[in-house]
């Protein structure tokens, strides 16, 4: 029975938002966390479409001690966003139409996509793609982006 009601859910169209399973996706804890201390739930729980490629809660403690604890304070709101945002690509790219080369991203930079070794964004590996969202798709990576011009280490001062 179980399976056939896993087999339902596949065959039905993605009813939830971006932030809706990341929210009730194991892995993501921090990843939700961040994005509601940055203000942006309500921007990714909008029409889209968005293509984010999600670290791990592994990727975000992979982050230099304390790097994290610092974003999430109120005082550096504008550098999470800066930060988030540089992971989300206009439109819904699945991970089958990727193509080598610079992506411009929400946040205004661009990101390099790779397709030597599998899918890269900036050289994070992409463990798991294509989860179909309501309004964009999600791409789960190993390592947490940083925009060129953000210092990690100025945020521990």
């Amino acid at each position: 029975m179980a399976e056939e009601s896993m087999a339902a859910e596949e065959s039905m169209p993605a009813a939830e938002d971006i932030v809706t399973i990341a929210s009730t996706t194991d892995g993501f804890s921090t990843l939700v966390a961040a994005v509601t201390a940055a203000g942006l739930v309500e921007t990714l729980q909008g029409e889209g479409p968005f293509t984010v490629f999600a670290p791990t809660d592994e990727a975000f403690a992979a982050l230099p001690a304390g790097v994290l604890d610092a974003l999430l304070l109120p005082e550096n709101k504008d550098v999470l966003a800066k930060i988030l945002t540089y992971h989300v690509v206009p439109g819904a790219v699945m991970a089958a139409d990727v193509t080598d080369g610079d992506v411009a991203t929400v946040e205004g930079q661009t990101v390099a996509l790779s397709t030597a070794d599998g899918v890269t964004v900036n050289g994070a590996k992409v463990v798991q793609a294509d989860i179909v969202a309501s309004n964009g798709v999600i791409h789960v990576i190993d390592a947490v982006i940083l925009p060129p011009d953000v210092d990690p280490a100025a945020l521990l001062q």
